[in-house]
């Protein structure tokens, strides 16, 4: 029975990677300090025997008991409203969590899975995004804690890769979403649910004609694993290929809630990409992955969730 470690794993993705594994027939030691997860993501899985939670911050030293088959690196805060108000914690388990975690990895012989992101492209001259595009990131602006902080991860987890032999992986997310998401992580997806349940304005960025892709957790899961189980050791793209304006995001959303709320706009932030989208054609072929779930009825699932969640 393989036994995995999932940091950040009471985070959004985090919980639903345990989940996954768990449902497998795999022993998950879920490491979260809770600053963006919550235990309420994971307590339904207290109950079973193959689980075990510890509050710890990778940032310091990271040491489990027993044996670890793999280490998958979730911990980080990962909206633009979390990473702005706590840059250097960011900063810190970008680099620190990462060498931590991977030092861990290294001492017990596990295979390691690094969550990176889409943002390592900054706001890409290249569209869609491959993997082998090297980005267009801006280090000193506001985003750049978050983008700089998953590059050098990436980096650190190379190294570990090229000079200690280290079995790695490392996937790069787009924009997912889904249940036990945060009503105020900031992401527009969330944003735009909770706005709508609210009667509220819905509040777009700039013109709204700016684009993105938009994965649903199932399916996003499903990569992930995928990936875990491969043997690629490259960066991999798993988002959802097609492309919507951050406008028709939000006509879906009003549209599935049935709200009449009106839609304002407000200045871009900085660094805000005008273009995010993944080619997923490495994915298809090495994973023989790719998404399923429509963007409306994904949205009329995670809809479903904040409705249930914000009437509590």
């Amino acid at each position: 029975m393989p036994r995995v470690v999932v940091t950040g794993g009471a985070g959004f993705l985090g919980s639903h990677l345990a989940d996954a594994l768990l449902g497998r027939g795999d022993q998950v030691v879920a490491i979260d300090n809770l600053v963006t997860g919550d235990v309420a993501n994971i307590e339904h899985l207290f109950t079973n025997h193959g689980f075990t939670f510890i509050e710890h911050d990778v940032s310091s030293y990271v040491w489990v008991p027993g044996e670890v088959d793999a280490v998958l690196h979730f911990a980080s805060p990962a909206s633009p409203i979390d990473y702005l108000e706590m840059p250097i914690q960011t900063l810190k388990v970008g680099s620190l969590g990462t060498h931590n975690t991977l030092g861990l990895a290294k001492e017990k012989g596990a295979k390691y899975l690094l969550a990176s992101t889409s943002e390592v492209y900054g706001d890409p001259h290249v569209h869609p995004q491959t993997e082998d595009y090297w980005g267009n990131v801006n280090p000193v602006g506001p985003r750049g804690v978050y983008d700089e902080a998953k590059r050098f991860a990436e980096a650190m987890t190379m190294a570990y890769r090229r000079y200690h032999g280290l079995d790695t992986r490392i996937v790069r997310i787009f924009n997912t979403y889904g249940p036990r998401m945060r009503p105020g992580d900031g992401r527009v997806v969330s944003n735009f649910i909770v706005q709508a349940l609210r009667g509220e304005p819905l509040t777009i960025y700039g013109t709204g004609t700016q684009t993105r892709s938009f994965c649903f957790v199932d399916d996003e899961i499903r990569g992930l694993m995928a990936l875990l189980d491969s043997d690629e050791t490259d960066p991999v793209n798993i988002g959802n290929p097609h492309e919507f304006t951050v406008r028709e995001l939000a006509d879906v959303v009003i549209d599935v809630v049935g709200s009449e709320s009106e839609i304002v706009t407000r200045p871009l932030p900085p660094d805000d990409p005008t273009q995010r989208c993944p080619d997923i054609s490495r994915a298809r072929e090495i994973l023989r992955w790719e998404p399923k779930v429509q963007l409306r009825e994904g949205v009329e699932r995670t809809v479903e969730y904040f409705a249930k969640t914000l009437a509590v």
